[in-house]
């Protein structure tokens, strides 16, 4: 039977997510199988898809027994792990290697993703090279067995594979006496990482590790050309964990803030607004969303919606269902994303130096600790438009430290001109100040007022007023901030924003979360945010100011309640 990748089950299920009307899936789903779709409609010498890969897979499917259906795992596969498998596996570069070298999975539960692991283990068994390794690691021992267990019960259900010439199951290990290759379930909790030469390797649950696992597996790939590393969690309510930064570098590379594009993620975690207004308790989209299973499998559905409804009633169990079958952090709740990253990057505009000149400006600050980002933003009104620049600054010794830390290439960012090295291993803030009085001999802008946090702030703006500047300090509370927190959103969801283009403006939109108070004042949590955001508090404190001044002479410029 002849297989063809664009007839198959996985390209059907990508078509199917990136239909227009289709709520069932979540915007960062939709994107990375966008993507795919491109390298499969227009394969290029960087990435195309290996029809020989994918037949051969097809093939291996039919012959595995699915322990549970009785059925050939090609017609047992989820609709998610078809996407999941092909393109991981058969996506290639020009030179035959692997084109995606890391594959992250956030899935909630009841969507057999443990057995499809196990799927996949037993298919680089089968088709890597002679002499391969491969590693599973998980937080403790019992976690671990249960892949090792999956992997166990499809060999033994399969009669193609069950003889010991094909697979021995060994107690430590699984071993494919036709590639003389291996497979060991790890244990975080008693193995030591280091050492280990992986051709691929799969954290499982790594929302309950930290980074120390990942990266060593890591580091042992560092040779080969080759290599894959598979990273699968459900959410979890900890704030410290590996799979908080894997999702986070995966949204980042799916909104085309970084240039990894040997990254294939599949996010399957409601979008920001079902987030929002305890939709969870009502909307089965969240579900859906979460949980790709079921949205066909209605006895999945079924069930799941009976935790639900037991979340609703009992606060005791909301932990447990949020996070592991709505991938959405408890005490998370109340906390979404400021805007959506495309809707911030439709307002981008080319530089124009000539526009800003002979305009009146507003400054907005926000000095950090001295060893931190700084950041100065800039806006002018026009006809009730909201016109802004922002300039990021960074201490020049810890460039190279905080673009490992961060994944933000800050070397960029400095090339581009939208962010300054000064200082050395704490901020220049002579440096600042001075670009600051600087700004109108520069853009030629008259600056009206400036507003700054006094945290961290009072040295500068003491230098600032002694030379002209009109500074007022914006108090940090949600009370004060709600106003043009809200209306910068606004604002940027009505086209009535522009900025200077300034990709380090939208990698911290991307990274700021918004906190609810008690009176519903909304506005950007530095503690909840994902990373940096301190252009986007400058952004805030200037729009404040120009809210203020407009409210009294403009009426185009109020607030909607």
């Amino acid at each position: 039977m002849s297989d063809s990748v664009k007839t198959g089950p996985a390209v059907k299920y990508a078509r199917w997510c990136c239909e227009a009307e289709n709520d069932k899936v979540p915007v960062y789903v939709k994107k990375q199988a966008a993507q795919w779709l491109a390298i499969v409609d227009r394969p290029t010498d960087t990435a195309w898809v290996d029809e020989s890969a994918y037949r051969r897979i097809c093939g291996l499917l039919r012959l595995m027994v699915h322990p549970d259906l009785q059925c050939p795992l090609y017609d047992g596969l989820e609709d998610y792990a078809w996407l999941f498998i092909t393109a991981v596996l058969c996506t290639k570069t020009a030179e035959g290697a692997r084109y995606y070298e890391t594959a992250v999975l956030e899935i909630a539960r009841k969507n057999f993703k443990t057995f499809n692991s196990a799927v996949i283990f037993v298919l680089l068994l089968l088709t890597e090279p002679h002499f391969s390794r491969f590693f599973s690691v998980a937080p403790d021992l019992k976690l671990s067995s249960e892949l090792k267990v999956a992997l166990r019960k499809i060999i033994k259900s399969s009669p193609a594979l069950a003889e010991d010439k094909v697979f021995k199951v060994l107690r430590g290990e699984v071993r494919c006496g036709l590639t003389d290759s291996e497979y060991t379930p790890l244990a975080y909790s008693r193995d030591r990482m280091d050492g280990k030469l992986a051709n691929a390797f799969l954290a499982d649950e790594a929302g309950a590790m930290d980074a120390y696992p990942i990266e060593a597996m890591r580091s042992s790939q560092i040779t080969l050309k080759s290599k894959l590393g598979i990273i699968i969690s459900t959410q979890y309510p900890n704030d410290d964990n590996a799979m908080i930064d894997e999702i986070d570098i995966s949204r980042k590379t799916l909104d085309g803030l970084l240039e990894d594009q040997r990254r294939f993620s599949l996010l399957y975690e409601p979008d920001d607004w079902l987030r929002a207004e305890d939709r969870w308790m009502t909307d089965d989209r969240v579900i859906w969303q979460s949980n790709p299973v079921a949205v066909k499998n209605q006895t999945v559905f079924q069930a799941i919606c009976k935790i639900r409804a037991l979340a609703v009633l009992y606060e005791n169990k909301r932990e447990n269902y949020l996070c592991k079958h709505n991938n959405i952090k408890y005490k998370g709740l109340g906390v979404e994303g400021y805007v959506e990253i495309s809707r911030v990057q439709a307002c981008a505009r080319a530089e124009d130096p000539d526009f800003w000149r002979g305009r009146p400006v507003y400054l907005g600050l926000d000095l950090s600790q001295t060893d931190d980002n700084t950041a100065v933003a800039m806006v002018t009104v026009e006809d009730g438009v909201l016109y802004a620049k922002a300039f990021g600054f960074v201490p020049a010794d810890r460039v190279a430290y905080k673009s490992r830390k961060e994944m933000v290439d800050y070397r960029r960012l400095i090339g581009q001109g939208v962010c300054f090295a000064c200082g050395g291993e704490v901020i220049d803030y002579g440096f600042v100040e001075q670009f600051i009085l600087s700004l109108p001999e520069r853009y030629g802008v008259e600056i009206v007022q400036c507003g700054y946090d006094r945290w961290n702030a009072l040295s500068t703006v003491q230098k600032l007023e002694a030379a002209g500047v009109e500074c007022v300090e914006i108090r940090q509370h949600s009370s004060v901030l709600h106003s043009p927190t809200k209306l910068l959103r606004e604002k940027i969801l009505s086209r009535e924003f522009f900025y200077d283009e300034n990709r380090m403006l939208e990698i911290n939109f991307q990274n700021a979360r918004c906190t609810e108070d008690t009176n519903r004042n909304k506005y950007v949590n530095k503690k909840r945010s994902e990373g940096k955001v301190d252009e986007v508090v400058a952004l805030i404190n200037a729009t404040y100011l120009a809210e203020q001044d407009m409210l009294f002479g403009q009426d185009s410029f109020v607030v909607q309640t």
